[in-house]
């Protein structure tokens, strides 16, 4: 998708995130220890997915009382739920399987129904000013290099 250059930051995050949910998948499915999945789910809900809702909640989403803002809100806060409850070790499988889900649609809405809205309804001085934010807090962008690739086949069962 053709994405406004003054947030293409985020849908930068958003791929990324994508492949979080695929190697969350590809270690339930390769039967990966859910002990290795769920230090991987925490470093990176610690490292990006929580600092990624934050600069969205705070920089992009600035219409008050909007209803596909608040869908995307709360959709963090149910996101954020289930990472509570694999904090606390009380996740299984299917909760893995349902954070995987969750995160997935979650993107795909914000991709397809959201930030073309935000693009059509934002001025380019708000689009400008998102921008500039996004820029300076994504100069020093980190990379999801976790060492422990459980979602590898080679490597699954260790």
């Amino acid at each position: 998708m053709k994405r406004n250059q003054k947030i293409v930051p985020l849908s930068r995050d958003h791929h990324s995130g994508l492949l979080f949910c695929w190697k969350i998948r590809q270690g339930l499915t390769l039967g990966a220890d859910i002990s290795r999945i769920r230090n991987y789910v925490l470093y990176y809900w610690e490292h990006h997915l929580l600092h990624h809702f934050k600069e969205e909640e705070k920089i992009l989403f600035i219409l008050k009382d909007n209803m596909l803002i608040q869908k995307a809100v709360d959709d963090h806060q149910r996101i954020e739920t289930l990472i509570d409850t694999i904090k606390q070790e009380k996740a299984d499988t299917d909760t893995y399987q349902s954070l995987a889900s969750m995160v997935n649609d979650h993107i795909r809405y914000e991709e397809r129904e959201l930030f073309p809205y935000l693009e059509e309804t934002l001025s380019q001085d708000q689009l400008m000013a998102i921008g500039e934010e996004l820029q300076r807090l994504h100069a020093a962008e980190t990379a999801d290099n976790y060492e422990d690739h459980f979602w590898v086949k080679t490597s699954a069962k260790k």
